[in-house]
């Protein structure tokens, strides 16, 4: 990847290959490096034997033939018979060629395109030497030897040759191969097999381990117990129980910082609350035209309002966290529909809006925690009257749908512009919709987050009447709520 080429998601790094073709790579791979190359050696020798059997066999045919040519006066004189050449001619796959010649052009015998020793060859009168040469199309391997023929006062050289195919000794050469790089190769593709298996058996504790490790959920801190594991994988199972008891530490600690701040906070927020009250209350009694005082009062109420309703959606978003260790139980929605809804209504009447429940009658069974479904709730319904001017509409309504429950609630209020629905969802977000500014920023944060611990989607659209529509779709429970 170039520098000007963006990164894509997921590709910073090259992929590695798993441990078991790591494993299976360098241990298979040699083996097959050197059965190749003990295959090439292996038909390189058997090539060289065979072509010195062939170069004895020629050699002693060749000398064979030197006995029979005799000088004769200024000649030669040639005892061979017919039933000789018979025998050297006979098998036409496997011919031996020959020639006597008296260099440079004197034929006397045998086939007359024979290929002459090349010009750098010198050998010593009598001895035989060897070369490769061409007869007509085919390769041949040459024997030959020079004699000394003539008399004294003419001296003269007589050249014995004899050939045969080279192709016979490379198909010996590749059958000795096959004969021997057939079982070889069945105990390369064995010798594959028991290391497949013996790697797929070494690596069990390990897939052992990823299995314990991807069933747990992020709830379940335990420590991992490995049984009949080898040292290395009991390692790392050390290390991974030393690290989730850290974690666990943490946890606990963030926990016990979450309930003492509540209970830090809550307690002297709530006593400030009811003295503002009482002092409101005494001003409007003792001195009933102080109204900037009670304005001053009724802001610094309202702010302490706002104050608890943030400690307690903080504890809620802390409790909706997936490291809060939470038990899910079957659980009746519609039931806890009603009773947040009945816990709204005073809410609803003070803010001048009608506040309704509707939809579908009896149980509707989802596998939940019901703190947390209770906090979803309460946070849409808060939402909604929050936002809707006085003399408005608020509905809660729910219905089953295939194998989900939907739970909508709608208002008339302002609603939320589209391009903002998806920022709304993120923690400490406040919409530019009317009414900003009442709120903390954190009630669709945690809704979000409360629907995912749930494994439900949340989206928002527009109210056929004006308004907003939040909906929630929760699977349904196979069993239902005790």
């Amino acid at each position: 990847m170039t520098s000007a080429e963006p990164a894509r998601a997921g590709s910073g790094r090259p992929r590695q290959l798993s441990l078991r073709r790591q494993l299976l790579l360098w241990l298979l791979l040699p083996q097959l490096v050197l059965w190749l190359g003990a295959a090439f050696l292996a038909y390189k020798l058997t090539l060289a034997y065979a072509n010195e059997v062939i170069d004895r066999t020629l050699a002693k045919s060749s000398s064979a033939l030197a006995r029979q040519v005799k000088p004769f006066g200024n000649g030669f004189y040639v005892d061979f018979p017919r039933a000789a050449r018979d025998v050297l001619e006979q098998d036409p796959d496997d011919r031996v060629y020959y020639m006597v010649s008296s260099p440079p052009e004197a034929f006397l015998l045998g086939e007359p395109a024979m290929p002459r020793p090349p010009a750098s060859v010198s050998a010593p009168l009598r001895e035989t030497f060897f070369y490769n040469g061409k007869l007509g199309k085919l390769d041949v391997r040459v024997a030959a030897q020079y004699l000394p023929a003539g008399t004294p006062e003419h001296p003269d050289l007589m050249l014995v040759q004899v050939a045969k195919s080279r192709t016979l000794s490379a198909e010996l050469a590749r059958r000795i191969l096959l004969d021997m790089g057939l079982p070889l190769l069945l105990l390369i593709l064995l010798t594959s097999v028991l290391v497949w298996a013996g790697v797929s058996r070494g690596l069990s504790p390990l897939r052992s381990l990823r299995r314990t490790v991807e069933d747990r959920t992020p709830r379940d801190l335990a420590p991992i117990e490995i049984d009949n594991a080898p040292a290395e994988v009991r390692t790392l199972a050390t290390a991974i129980n030393t690290l989730l008891d850290e974690v666990h530490s943490q946890v606990a600690q963030q926990r016990r910082f979450i309930a003492d701040a509540a209970h830090q906070l809550r307690t002297p927020l709530a006593g400030l609350k009811s003295q503002t009250e009482l002092v409101q209350a005494e001003l409007a009694e003792a001195a009933p035209d102080l109204p900037l005082a009670q304005r001053q009062l009724g802001q610094v109420e309202t702010s302490v309002a706002r104050s608890i309703r943030l400690v307690n959606q903080l504890l809620a978003l802390a409790r909706a966290e997936p490291e809060a260790g939470l038990q899910f139980a079957a659980l009746d929605l519609a039931a806890l529909a009603r009773e947040v809804a009945a816990e709204a209504v005073p809410r609803a009447l003070a803010a001048g809006l009608d506040l309704g429940l509707e939809g579908e009658e009896g149980a509707l069974p989802v596998q939940g925690h019901a703190g947390l479904l209770r906090e979803l709730v309460a946070n849409l319904l808060d939402n909604a009257i929050s936002y809707t001017p006085r003399g408005g509409e608020v509905t809660l309504w729910l219905a089953r749908e295939g194998a989900q429950v939907r739970l909508e609630v709608r208002d008339n209020g302002p609603g939320i512009p589209v391009d903002e629905r998806e920022r709304v969802f993120g923690r400490f977000y406040r919409g530019s919709a009317e009414g900003k500014g009442k709120g903390c920023g954190l009630g669709l944060a945690i809704v979000q987050e409360i629907a995912r611990r749930h494994g439900a989607s949340v989206s928002l659209g527009d109210n056929p009447g004006g308004g907003l529509r939040v909906c929630l779709l929760l699977p349904l429970a196979a069993t239902p709520p005790h």
